[in-house]
């Protein structure tokens, strides 16, 4: 696979993936740092939010519950099949769903007083082009609150599955959730994408440690082999090989924490920045 189709499949998120990052991911990993962004805007007291990235909608119904009305909240993605999920999921509170890609976002310079994003710019194929875009519908002293996973070692359960696939694949091992989801994770690098983007005020950066559970090893398994882009990675190499892949993550898992339910820990960055 070249460099091209690489970056390409890592953003796709379609056929069962949607739901099978709904059911299991969310709750593995996502909701926390949900509801802890969704606090962060809503201390804010936005009239207008963007939501950028949005996957199936933990956080923006986190915001539909958490910021003060009649603010409005647009949440966009760029799978639309992602969208899909989130709007048939719902909200307590109506939201503007738009497809949209980050890179070239669809709205007029100045238009909000919140961009949020959760777990979204490792994605981004040119992070500072991303950031000047958020920057540029932000108006004037808006806000910019986004995160990021620290490094695979601060993150026990995808650690654990990454080194079962370099079993499964000794020759050429899936590598997305280092290369994507733990790939951006340096202070530095971030603080300059953002420079580099048009924020020049320098950006609060809090490590937040939380934790990820689930009723079993196969659960952890499933959401990350078959609930992100490494499903495409596993296909990939060989398109029969899905379950014995996952098989191999869960008997890692189920070494590593026990053959019960699984509590790991988390770690991820949460970056607030102000448009000067």
């Amino acid at each position: 696979m070249s460099d091209t189709e690489r970056r390409r499949a890592d953003t796709v998120f379609a056929g069962s993936v949607p739901a099978v990052y709904e059911k299991y991911l969310v709750p593995l990993i996502f909701q926390p740092y949900a509801d802890d962004i969704a606090r962060r805007v809503a201390a804010l007291r936005p009239s207008k939010v963007l939501e950028i990235a949005a996957g199936t909608g933990v956080v923006t119904r986190a915001l539909a519950a958490s910021v003060p009305a009649p603010a409005s909240i647009t949440a966009t993605d760029l799978n639309q099949a992602m969208l899909d999920e989130a709007a048939a999921r719902g909200t307590t509170r109506p939201v503007d769903w738009c497809q949209a890609d980050a890179m070239q976002l669809p709205f007029e310079d100045g238009s909000f007083d919140v961009v949020v994003c959760q777990f979204g710019v490792m994605f981004f194929p040119d992070r500072a082009a991303a950031f000047a875009e958020a920057r540029r519908v932000l108006r004037s002293g808006g806000a910019f609150v986004f995160n990021v996973w620290d490094r695979l070692e601060e993150n026990e359960i995808p650690h654990v599955v990454i080194g079962a696939l370099e079993s499964v694949y000794p020759d050429n091992p899936p590598r997305f959730l280092a290369r994507v989801p733990h790939g951006y994770h340096e202070a530095e690098v971030i603080r300059r994408n953002l420079a580099a983007g048009g924020f020049m005020t320098p950006p609060e950066i809090d490590t937040v440690a939380a934790r990820s559970r689930a009723s079993s090893a196969r659960e952890a398994a499933v959401a990350f082999c078959q609930g992100t882009p490494l499903r495409n990675e596993i296909e990939a190499r060989d398109g029969a090989a899905l379950e014995k892949a996952t098989a191999s993550a869960a008997q890692a898992i189920a070494d590593r924490f026990g053959p019960g339910p699984v509590d790991a820990r988390i770690q991820a960055h949460v970056i607030t920045v102000r448009r000067d």
